[in-house]
């Protein structure tokens, strides 16, 4: 059996890497490696993030007069799932049809319901922008009262299919 090893380092956009996307806390005898069109998909979902990680510091992290570049104000967007292997999916309960499995979804970190409800809003704003559409935006929550946002885009057949959902 041949060890491969992820270049977590790989940078997939300018503030997000591989490692990111990919990372998880379940151990698997696969080792959550994706697949070359699974990191396209990873890389496809990178400036949608990167336009949230944009607008949301404009809008609601920097002072008056701050500019995005050089403030010590910026935060940054927490993925807390991105790419899933089949042995990582099945270990956290994720659907068979999950779109983790092929790399074309992320779980975002939300810190309260106001903050999955702008990240949401400056998503659905951006598919409007750019005239293109996503798979799936969904605002969730667990019984302990935290939340997250589901977000997915499709390289065809998006469905634009935006949730509510508690789990």
């Amino acid at each position: 059996m041949v060890n491969v090893e992820l270049n977590k380092q790989a940078k997939l956009s300018e503030h997000y890497t591989l490692g990111e996307l990919t990372k998880t806390s379940v151990k698997s005898l696969d080792g959550n490696i994706p697949s070359h069109e699974a990191i396209e998909n990873l890389k496809r979902l990178c400036p949608w993030l990167e336009e949230l990680r944009y607008t949301y510091n404009s809008l609601y992290c920097l002072k008056p007069g701050e500019d995005y570049e050089t403030s010590k104000n910026v935060e940054p967007i927490i993925i807390t799932s991105g790419y899933r292997s089949p042995d990582v999916n099945s270990a956290v309960g994720g659907a068979n049809s999950s779109n983790h499995l092929t790399g074309c979804a992320v779980d975002i970190r939300c810190v309260g319901v106001e903050q999955a409800i702008r990240y949401a809003a400056i998503l659905l704003d951006t598919a409007d922008d750019r005239q293109e559409d996503f798979d799936e935006l969904l605002i969730e929550r667990n019984r302990k009262g935290g939340y997250w946002l589901h977000f997915a885009v499709r390289p065809s057949g998006n469905r634009r299919r935006v949730r509510l959902i508690q789990t």
